[in-house]
């Protein structure tokens, strides 16, 4: 079983996992993808209804719903999530704010300038700071401030429990300028990120002490530098309000009050009709609701086709009808309380219809992207060749369209691992793998040794699965580092996408023979797949037969080893609930049962009410070696606010069925599914998310890195939980990571990008879709994509921007 390991030289104090269940994954194009040179894909644009500031009027309060209050305020800390983050955007400075294409821009409210002044013999920055910032104490922002963040967070005192150090560590010494608002600071080596330091940035009487880091921001901020202050925390009420800041110095803010109130996401949608809340993200369900609402609206608020009873048939209605009015009592009885619990339904989803009217759902595209991840640790996906035949089985454009064509939006698949699209320095790097194609997965499968026949076969003297031809030790690393990058590019991105592209027709000639040998039974195969996949449901259960001999035992899944933790990307750190459930990671609710069998279906498989048993797998084509089938653990969470992830794992599982691979697919509860499976490795195909970053050199690296061996035996795998990585990834991390030059560090990350493609560990799928609901009378605010807040901006519109009186009625 792998760790998650801690870096050498950084101890802190655990607290429950928190990051393992809260703060890791953020954090999901395909066929026929270019690999040409950098693109202009353009990105989704944000959608907030854009408004001057004048049009927007002064006072009043917004609410806006949060998943759950802020475990802490300080956003350095493991247990930090997405209320954290969201509330310190109006209460701290962030000196470089993302913008709407993903990239850091200055924030002139807190800087009026900042660049690398040296290069030679080391590099130097020289922050020169806006001459009115200053803390809600009067107290000017400078340099004692920037001291005391870096040493809490450099990593060399464990006393401060800090949840990352990325780029701190890298900091020599930091100095006073020719003044008091100038603070020059010196690196020990190059750090082309550095502009992702000091965001948000906390004063000296937070980050001075370990006491004060530790506990004194968890609960509280006494001191701040944002339009709002902290008024109040109510643990009864679940809300966090903010006030307009008096000392603030830039754009006075338009709100007098923004209170984020914690919000279940199934009860958004009553929470949104009753007037609690006018800001939330929200689900496809609710996002329709609100769209049927706005139609209806010229039928007086009424229904039309949709809700309690829509289904209802006149036939059905005049049985109903007779039924309660019939000589049989109790048939009549219960007849009539049938009629009187519907129509008291019909008429609360009328008035909740009505009330939504007033809102409008805000679309864009989230800076986060959902992955099919696959666990190379062991087991058949070891074999670097069962990978890549597992990815190119993949019809990624279908699977964006199952989430995003409903939506609306663009249902376009992800070309990249470090960058989305719309932001600077995109570009597809699919072609490092290849294409979907069915045969080359098929060729891929039997040059590894998978063959129709393989699961009759009588085990061999050798270990299982891929295991079998892999060598052990640095043998096996070798070989495995040259299968996925030997034909990468060495010194261009030119050359990664020639090399990759020749390293996937190579492999597919080397492989033609056998492909040819098989192709009468992979014709079959597919046939019999094709009819299986025809007849599936919707509903989950596990492909194959447990009973049979020979195959392997139903996957133990939830004995998770004790996990270390890692200090999670820059980025990473700050996911919480909220963008889980958003990915689908994430039920409506917070406990779910662990299991969710059906009457009908095979032992221990998910199926609907009356499915059979599924065929053996000898009978379905699936493939085998050494009496083994090829079968792999797919775990997906079982919560009700998952069910469009869980529709992308049965699409999979369908997909592989047509190359011969059976998938036990299994749901968990939501709040084990990260640190019960993903984290501890207790999977074979997983789908999890990860957030986009604007320095992918930092954030990146974590993810992606060559995990090592711990002293035990297990392996340190920082974020990289599909246990796959090669040296060489990792080395053109740290070259991009050490590279002053923009437009060089962005090639850099590109050919990185190509063998992490080529590696095969993880697929990325398509950009997440965000979807907000808001008072359609709120101005600059809504999906935001890519960008950060203006919260000084947010605010009604006022009666001569509103149109018409229904509109401007509050």
């Amino acid at each position: 079983m792998s760790h998650v390991g801690v870096p050498r030289g950084t101890v802190r104090k655990r607290r429950s996992l928190a990051l393992l269940t809260a703060g890791v994954l953020t954090i999901p194009v395909l066929a026929g993808c270019s690999s040409g040179g950098e693109e202009t894909a353009r990105g989704v644009p944000q959608d907030i209804a854009p408004a001057a500031r004048e049009t927007v009027a002064d006072g009043s309060t917004v609410n806006w719903a949060v998943d759950a209050l802020p475990a802490t305020f300080n956003a350095f800390q493991a247990d930090a999530d997405s209320a954290t983050t969201r509330i310190t955007g109006a209460l701290l400075p962030t000196l470089f704010a993302m913008d709407r294409t993903g990239q850091p821009k200055l924030n002139p409210d807190y800087l009026e300038s900042a660049k690398v002044i040296e290069r030679e013999p080391k590099q130097v920055v020289l922050y020169k700071l806006n001459q009115q910032a200053v803390w809600s104490d009067g107290r000017e922002i400078g340099a004692p401030d920037f001291v005391a963040q870096w040493r809490a967070l450099r990593g060399k005192d464990s006393a401060f429990w800090t949840a990352r150090n990325a780029g701190y560590e890298r900091i020599e010494k930091i100095e006073r300028g020719a003044d008091d608002l100038q603070v020059r600071v010196t690196f020990s080596k190059p750090y082309a990120d550095w502009r992702a330091l000091f965001s948000p940035l906390y004063p000296k009487e937070i980050t001075g002490s370990p006491d004060a880091f530790n506990d004194g921001a968890r609960t509280t901020l006494k001191n701040t530098a944002g339009p709002f202050v902290l008024r109040s925390v109510s643990k009864s009420k679940g809300t966090v309000t903010l006030a307009r800041n008096p000392r603030w110095w830039g754009d006075r803010a338009k709100l007098d009050t923004l209170v984020f109130r914690a919000v279940a996401a199934k009860d958004r949608t009553q929470a949104l009709a009753n007037g609690t809340v006018d800001v939330a993200d929200i689900d496809a369900a609710t996002a329709d609701r609100i769209t049927l609402a706005r139609r209806d609206r010229g039928n007086n608020g009424q229904p039309l086709n949709h809700g309690p009873g829509a289904e209802i048939t006149p036939a059905q209605a005049l049985r109903s009808w007779a039924q309660a009015h019939g000589s049989d009592e109790d048939a009549a009885e219960i007849a009539q309380a049938a009629r009187e619990k519907n129509r008291k339904a019909v008429v609360a989803y009328a008035a909740e219809q009505k009330a939504l009217r007033d809102f409008a759902v805000r679309k864009s595209l989230e800076p986060a992207y959902t992955q099919l991840a696959l666990n190379g640790e062991s087991g058949p996906l070891a074999d670097d060749r069962v990978r890549r035949a597992v990815a190119r089985a993949l019809d990624r454009e279908e699977l964006a369209r199952t989430v995003l064509g409903p939506l609306g939006l663009p249902a376009k698949p992800l070309g990249s691992h470090l960058a989305l699209a719309g932001q600077p320095g995109y570009k597809d790097g699919s072609g490092a793998l290849g294409e979907q194609n069915t045969k080359e997965a098929q060729a891929l499968l039997a040059d590894a040794g998978w063959t129709r026949g393989g699961a009759a076969e009588p085990p061999k003297d050798t270990k299982a699965g891929s295991e079998a031809e892999k060598k052990d030790g640095k043998d096996a690393e070798a070989d495995a580092e040259k299968k996925t990058t030997d034909d990468a590019d060495k010194d261009s991105e030119k050359e990664t996408d020639k090399d990759s592209t020749d390293k996937a027709d190579k492999d597919s000639a080397d492989n033609e023979a056998a492909a040819e040998r098989k192709k009468a039974d992979q014709a079959s195969a597919d046939r019999d797949s094709e009819d299986s996949a025809a007849s599936r449901d919707e509903g989950l259960y596990i492909v194959g037969d447990d009973s049979k001999p020979g195959a392997p035992a139903p996957a133990t899944v939830g004995s998770a080893s004790a996990v270390h933790v890692l200090a999670p990307a820059r980025t990473a750190a700050v996911q919480g609930t909220a963008l889980l459930r958003q990915a689908g990671l994430l039920g409506e609710d917070g406990a779910v049962a662990a299991t969710d069998k059906q009457p009908g279906g095979a032992a221990g498989a998910y199926a609907p009410v009356g499915t059979a048993a599924p065929a053996p797998a000898a009978a379905k084509g699936q493939l085998g070696k050494d009496g083994k089938t090829l079968t792999l653990r797919f775990v997906l969470p079982s919560g009700p606010g998952s069910q469009s992830l869980r529709s992308v794992g049965d699409k999979i599982a369908v997909m592989l069925e047509k190359i011969g691979i059976g998938t036990e697919i299994t749901k968990v509860p939501d709040e084990s599914y990260f640190k019960d499976h993903i984290a501890s490795g207790a999977y074979d195909l997983a789908l999890y998310s990860w957030p986009a970053t604007a320095y992918p050199a930092t954030d990146g690296r974590p993810i992606y890195a060559k995990p090592e061996p711990a002293t035990d035996g297990s392996l340190l795998v920082e974020q990289n939980y599909t246990r796959v990585g090669t040296d060489h990834i990792d080395q053109l991390f740290d070259k991009a990571a050490a590279e002053l030059d923009e437009k060089a560090a962005r090639e850099l990350m590109k050919q990185a990008d190509a063998r992490i493609w080529a590696a095969a560990g993880s697929i990325p799928l398509f950009q997440r879709p965000q979807l907000v609901a808001v008072d359609k009378k709120l101005a600059n605010v809504g999906a935001f994509g890519f960008a950060a807040p203006r919260y000084q901006d947010i605010g009604f519109k006022n009666r001569q921007a509103a149109g018409s009186p229904a509109d401007r009625k509050k």
